[in-house]
């Protein structure tokens, strides 16, 4: 029986959350999946404390939005202010039952925590996914040069690799955008947009060293966004756009 609260719990290895997730990538996450979005509702699965809900609540663009979380720490811990806008559900995603389907699904940094990413993929497709609704998915880069930096020191046995801190928070699989393109596919998704975000050479525990800084302008930052663009097999996170499929 696994325990998602604990699951959820800094490690010695590793954080569950920097703040270079915060300050960084949730901003250019929700930028990332804006030009794709439609009005109409939105459903975020694994929301942890709702500090991407935020974010996506302040586009002023979704009629209804739904919260699945698993933990019920995380759950207590969602802002108040978050509260009052959502409909909140600690579930688990593969137990969620929805009476209605979706116009816009977001799944960030959740996939690889699942122990059949697959069948959830699937169950999103058939029964959470709206017939013109899109899904964004969101998934840590195996391939990220910070990574890839690592696995030549030693740190890390190979790119794809699940490290024993990310064990203990619970990762099952390290994505990169070969085999996410795949899993989604045998999900029967249909996959409209493929991309990175944020071009990353150092680790997160590194970047918030950073910007405590002012060694990094925003400027930087715009420019590591806008190059992952270009190479979005060097990102920090890579993202499938994807529709409802057979």
């Amino acid at each position: 029986m696994r325990d998602y609260n604990r699951e959820q719990e800094n490690n010695a290895e590793r954080q569950y959350f920097y703040g270079f997730d915060y300050d960084v990538m949730h901003p250019f996450m929700v930028r990332s999946m804006l030009p794709f979005m439609k009005a109409g509702s939105l459903l975020e699965l694994g929301s942890y404390e709702g500090h991407l809900t935020k974010l996506l609540l302040d586009l002023n663009l979704f009629s209804a939005v739904t919260c699945v979380e698993a933990s019920s720490d995380a759950m207590r811990n969602v802002n108040d202010s978050v509260k009052s806008q959502v409909e909140l559900e600690n579930v688990l995603i593969e137990n969620f039952n929805p009476v209605k389907r979706f116009d816009n699904i977001i799944l960030t940094h959740v996939l690889e925590h699942l122990d059949d990413p697959v069948e959830v993929l699937g169950k999103i497709n058939k029964d959470f996914l709206s017939d013109e609704g899109r899904f964004f998915l969101i998934c840590p880069n195996a391939n990220a040069p910070s990574r890839q930096i690592a696995v030549k020191m030693g740190i890390v046995d190979h790119n794809s690799a699940v490290t024993p801190g990310e064990s203990e928070h619970g990762h099952r699989i390290t994505y990169g955008l070969d085999t996410l393109e795949r899993d989604a596919a045998k999900a029967g998704l249909k996959i409209y947009q493929r991309t990175g975000i944020f071009f990353k050479a150092l680790a997160n525990f590194q970047w918030d060293q950073l910007l405590q800084t002012d060694i990094v302008s925003k400027e930087y930052l715009e420019g590591c966004y806008q190059l992952g663009q270009v190479y979005p097999d060097l990102c920090s996170s890579i993202m499938l756009v994807c529709g409802k499929g057979d």
